[in-house]
């Protein structure tokens, strides 16, 4: 295992970053969130058309670049550092996971090309009212008829999941309890009886949803009663590339801080100077780069297959969660009375700190699998 980045990652991050900030400064983030669908469609096509990076962790035999988690990461976390308004987590890490852990060859030969494309914009459903991202809360009921399939219930916190062209559900049979009984299926996005409904969140720059399912017609993804596993692997990816993109968000409001730091002037020095504001930095510094380590850590035993990749995801979903929302509350401090105000842009990653650390599951959750993972 590498514990840096090769030079090839590095011209690659070095290009994303370029193209984020010039598409993505924070005057763009407050427009875009404003906005109903929270993303910009031909945003979304120069994304893909200039970098291509829908496609990048999907197989180049099916439209993509490829690459694995490491180029992936690096990605999620240019994105969180410049905050983008986009599908592209929903789209890459939650759909085109799901189908890549749970489809057929021949589903996702039909379903990942428009993914990789950016034609197609994709996202899992999961979470219910409950908040539960646990597999075994699912309610929402998958019943046979007329040799298809229909889905009845509702699920909740759906990332994009009012704007996205494809949806893919985790429903269960009737009567099944736990694990047994769980399926994956794809739902149009106009499919009938699929009502959608955007939810007011204190975060803006990342969309949820309410999706209610009246009967409505759905295709299995995979073998029936067979998704309790390939939902799990993909609950552990999403944990990890949710790590990265925070860390990424992360380290800008350090640096923010630091540089609003070193011109910040009080009683004649910049209050750098002052040793409280060295000790802050310092300890920003030190809890920044060991999100960071653990985050990359866990990518790359993404990419090499680790046996413990479960307890690994959850260790760095943890460290960065609680960095992440701890970096924020430095930074407000730091910037004083102005950093509480509408018109600065440090609650943008505030709010974006604090949804993310819910999201997937909290520090506590993860914390309580790794022992679990541990004792086992």
């Amino acid at each position: 295992m590498k514990f840096s980045f090769s030079s090839e990652q590095e011209a690659f991050r070095t290009g994303v970053r370029r193209f984020l900030t010039d598409r993505s400064p924070t005057k763009e983030v407050r427009r875009l969130m404003q906005t109903e669908a929270g993303w910009d469609a031909d945003g979304w096509k120069a994304l893909n058309s200039e970098l291509g990076l829908c496609a990048v962790r999907i197989p180049e035999s099916m439209g993509g670049h490829g690459f694995g988690f490491s180029e992936h990461c690096i990605v999620l976390e240019e994105m969180g550092r410049a905050l983008l308004c986009a599908p592209y987590f929903a789209s890459t890490v939650l759909g085109a996971g799901a189908i890549l852990n749970g489809a057929s060859t021949v589903q996702q030969e039909a379903l990942l090309p428009g993914i990789a494309s950016g034609d197609t914009v994709a996202t899992l459903a999961s979470c219910e009212d409950g908040g539960s991202w646990d597999a075994s809360a699912t309610t929402l009921t998958a019943s046979k008829s007329g040799g298809g399939w229909r889905l009845n219930g509702h699920k909740s916190y759906v990332l994009d999941g009012h704007t996205a062209d494809l949806i893919v559900v985790l429903a269960r049979a009737p009567g099944s309890t736990g694990d047994a009984g769980l399926s994956l299926f794809t739902v149009r996005g106009d499919a009938s009886g699929l009502s959608r409904r955007a939810l007011a969140t204190m975060d803006q720059t990342r969309k949820l949803a309410r999706l209610t399912f009246a009967d409505v017609p759905a295709e299995l993804l995979g073998h029936e009663g067979a998704a309790a596993e390939p939902f799990a692997r993909t609950m552990v990816e999403a944990a990890v590339c949710l790590s990265n993109e925070m860390v990424g968000g992360t380290a800008r409001l350090r640096e923010d801080a630091l540089a609003y730091a070193l011109m910040r002037m009080q009683f004649g020095r910049v209050i750098a100077s002052f040793q409280s504001m060295k000790h802050k930095q310092a300890d920003m510094l030190l809890e920044v780069e060991l999100a960071k380590s653990a985050a990359y850590f866990a990518a790359a035993a993404l990419d090499e297959g680790d046996a413990d990749i479960a307890m690994t995801a959850s260790l760095a979903k943890a460290g960065a969660s609680e960095t992440y929302l701890q970096t924020a509350i430095h930074a407000i401090q730091i910037h004083g009375g102005i950093g509480f105000t509408w018109d600065h842009d440090t609650h943008l990653w505030f709010k974006r700190a604090k949804s993310s650390e819910v999201l997937f599951g909290d520090a506590h959750e993860h914390r309580e699998r790794m022992m679990r993972h541990w004792a086992a």
